[in-house]
């Protein structure tokens, strides 16, 4: 089978490999499409916490091909998305409810691959049969709105709040949509003018190009007295990013911090005005099986459309070229299919 293998930055190769048997509990999907992600281009473009080499892809959908001894709940034939990651339940902080800082998470990253592993926490716990009206497409959208979910569900939003999303990428588009189905009147904020568009077409009600206006000052002009949103949410992975959105929160406001920077950046943050004004500052990474289940129910109601997020189509000798595409702006995602 072909598969790509993450060897660096901008280093990433095509190469054969076995098709992976499986053991005890465990399932072999035959990958009928892979989404780029936002983690998959930091990783190509700058590196990211793992070491070389390693398998890299983790919005895939496709076929069961093959199940372990003891697997039930699938099938050969089966139609599945499969999340990336599922908790121990073992560890003090699955214990603690904190699935998402679990240590023990087995992953399934590989699914810019023609065939993947899937282990058994994951076929037990955050694998999902499709709908027979659902499109691999829209399946593949789980991980990344699990993730958006996730972050959503650690901030408060009232029914009429006012709600920043720095950044509209597709984690932050998704944010967009979230915020917006609690009842929130959202601004986005973002310098490409393609997803800014689509900000206002899942529900955004401002739209500001940060090229063009101050990204502050424009945020809070858009609220009474300019006292600043409700709540801000980061999405950009930027450490300045996460300075502005603190900057243009009210007093009592809530900030997500939730894009992940690079290793060793450091902000800076009025101390004073967080504590006297009593802002919230809330870090959140990943998500759960909670948020996961959550996200699969949402995307089959269709609350977000894979027709929104997903613009190219690529073959697996081209991922590299869909990666550089989607790190550059110009689409939501990319996609990667497969041949029968």
């Amino acid at each position: 089978m072909k598969r790509i293998v993450y060897y660096g930055i901008q280093d990433i190769r095509l190469e054969e490999a076995e098709i992976p048997t499986p053991g005890p509990g465990e399932v072999v999907v035959k990958n009928k499409v892979t989404l780029t992600c936002g983690t998959d281009c930091k990783m190509f473009m700058r590196g990211y916490r793992y070491q070389p080499p390693h398998l890299i892809g983790h919005e895939a959908s496709g076929d069961v091909v093959a199940v372990g001894e003891g697997v039930t709940n699938f099938k050969i034939g089966d139609r599945v998305v499969a999340h990336n990651t599922a908790p121990c339940h073992k560890c003090y902080w699955c214990k603690k409810g904190q699935h998402s800082m679990c240590t023990d998470l087995p992953s399934n990253l590989g699914a810019y691959g023609e065939y993947q592993l899937i282990p058994k926490n994951i076929v037990n716990e955050t694998m999902f049969k499709l709908p027979d009206d659902m499109e691999y497409k829209q399946a593949a959208l789980t991980e990344p709105l699990s993730c958006a979910v996730y972050g959503i569900s650690n901030v408060t939003i009232e029914l009429g709040d006012t709600v920043v999303v720095n950044g509209c990428g597709p984690i932050g588009l998704m944010f967009i949509r979230l915020a917006y189905l609690r009842g929130a009147r959202v601004i986005a904020c973002d310098r490409q003018e393609n997803r800014l568009a689509l900000a206002a077409k899942l529900g955004a009600a401002e739209t500001i190009n940060i090229d063009e206006k101050d990204q502050i000052q424009a945020v809070r002009d858009l609220t009474e007295d300019s006292r600043g949103v409700d709540v801000a949410i980061e999405a950009a992975g930027l450490p300045q990013v996460w300075e502005i959105a603190f900057r243009q929160v009210r007093a009592g406001g809530q900030v997500l911090c939730f894009g992940g920077t690079k290793k060793d950046t450091t902000v800076n943050i009025d101390c004073t005005r967080m504590h006297y004004e009593q802002i919230t500052i809330k870090g959140v990474f990943h998500t759960t099986p909670q948020h996961v289940n959550a996200a699969f129910e949402l995307l089959k109601m269709g609350a977000i459309q894979a027709e929104d997020f997903v613009e190219h189509e690529y073959k697996i000798e081209d991922t590299e070229a869909a990666i550089r595409e989607h790190a550059a702006g110009k689409v939501i995602k990319n996609c990667i299919v497969y041949d029968d």
